[in-house]
């Protein structure tokens, strides 16, 4: 790649892509050896004081090394934990820092390629940070940027992610198409119909070329959330009454532990304590014991890797059995697709209400559309897909690099910004 590049990042809740494009191309750096998706992963190691990234912060983490885990970190934007902070080696550290670090690792990484300073950049975001609230969407793009700007991009345009992946798919039309880009990534789902063909390849502006856009706060780690609350959750006491049988037990830790960038919630001081006021309250005090012992042994993190496992397999396998952790008996959990189904039955029909409002903001019917594009990993859940397929039976199926379309299409949009 030219030293001329231009830069465009995508940001993921799950994992994040860098692109680099010249005149003439776009292409996908490597962030991790040879690898060009880096899991939104971060490692602070209490014993070599470092800090770790992507699949190197995950194993170590998993191999026991003393220290704090971090992920899906892009999902505290737009909400009051970005303004908090978090304590690391006995020292509070705001939210937007950590998220720093992530972004100065990307920094490095780009400069160290390109063997120059990178102080331009078009940031990837979704259609929607935060549902039905716009000032909140607002100052989720605004945290990003000041994140961002603070790492030393100095020059920062944003691209919503439907809309580079529409860009990236454009490269290989050879005759105009009416497309409805689906980008289901890990923290939302997000949709664009736009028209492409060669010739508008080469224009600058496209606001005539997008006819709609947009999204709903729903993806993978919903899914894992949910996957773990319906499979994971009742081994340890969620869904169980209270020793009088009048009611069930209390729901908020239990969700704390199924959410990803909520589980370092329950490592506060304090929270043991009220765990065991429940144990006191539960009819089985033994799975309130599982549960306890769970965040006592900081093993949230890995309960959630294993249930993320999981629903990946189920988008091939229709049951599994999965071993969330040796130690543990009741960690042998079985998983089927008709469980995961009917855990996200709910979110899916939200996504489908919301690409039928999208049709209705475009004004057209399904039939005009000509292709669906999918992109983003949790495009492959078999019971979303299938959803909006049924929306279009007509039109032709799609797509490319899952997890590294938006990536090139932002490193496009940027050579068209700063180009």
């Amino acid at each position: 790649m030219a030293a001329a590049a231009h830069c465009g990042i995508d940001f993921g809740t799950s994992n994040t892509t860098v692109g680099l494009s010249n005149a003439s191309s776009a292409e996908l750096i490597p962030l991790e050896g040879e690898q060009r998706t880096l899991p939104s992963a971060m490692f602070f190691d209490f014993e070599e004081h470092g800090v770790q990234f992507g699949r190197s912060a995950i194993e170590r983490y998993l191999t026991g090394h003393d220290g704090r885990f971090m992920r899906a970190l892009k999902s505290i934007l737009g909400t009051a934990l970005i303004h908090e902070k978090t304590y690391i080696r006995q020292k509070a550290v705001p939210f937007a820092g950590i998220l720093g670090f992530f972004f100065a690792h990307l920094k490095t990484q780009i400069e160290t390629r390109l063997g120059h300073e990178v102080t331009q950049v078009v940031l990837g975001r979704p259609v929607r940070f935060v549902d039905k609230d716009d000032a909140a969407d607002a100052e989720a793009q605004s945290a990003l940027e000041a994140i961002a700007r603070d790492q030393g991009f100095k020059h920062i345009a944003f691209q919503y992610e439907p809309i580079a992946a529409a860009l990236d798919y454009e490269q290989q039309v050879i005759s105009e198409e009416l497309v409805l880009i689906v980008d289901i990534g890990g923290g939302t789902s997000d949709f664009s119909i736009v028209r492409v063909s060669p010739e508008r390849r080469g224009k600058t502006r496209r606001d005539d070329d997008i006819l709609a856009n947009g999204g709903i706060h729903i993806g993978g780690t919903d899914f894992d959330r949910l996957l773990s609350l319906r499979c994971v959750m009742p081994h340890l006491g969620y869904g169980s009454l209270t020793a009088d049988g009048k009611r069930n037990l209390p729901t908020l830790y239990y969700h704390e532990l199924a959410t990803w960038h909520r589980i370092n919630q329950l490592y506060k001081k304090g929270v043991i304590n009220e765990l065991r006021q429940i144990r006191y309250e539960a009819e089985r005090r033994d799975l309130v014991d599982r549960f306890i012992k769970v965040v006592e042994d900081h093993r949230g993190h890995t309960l959630a890797i294993g249930v993320e496992q999981a629903k990946i397999a189920l988008t091939a396998a229709k049951s599994l059995t999965s071993v969330l952790s040796e130690k543990d008996e009741w960690a042998r959990i079985k998983f089927t697709r008709k469980d995961f189904d009917r855990a996200i039955a709910d979110q899916v029909e939200r996504v489908v209400r919301t690409v039928g409002t999208l049709l209705d903001d475009a004004g057209v019917e399904a039939t005009a559309i000509n292709t669906i594009f999918l992109t983003g990993g949790s495009s492959m859940v078999p019971a979303l897909r299938d959803a909006i397929l049924a929306l279009f039976p007509e039109a032709r199926v799609a797509e490319t690099d899952l997890l590294g379309s938006v990536g090139i299409g932002l490193a496009l949009d940027a050579r068209r910004k700063f180009g």
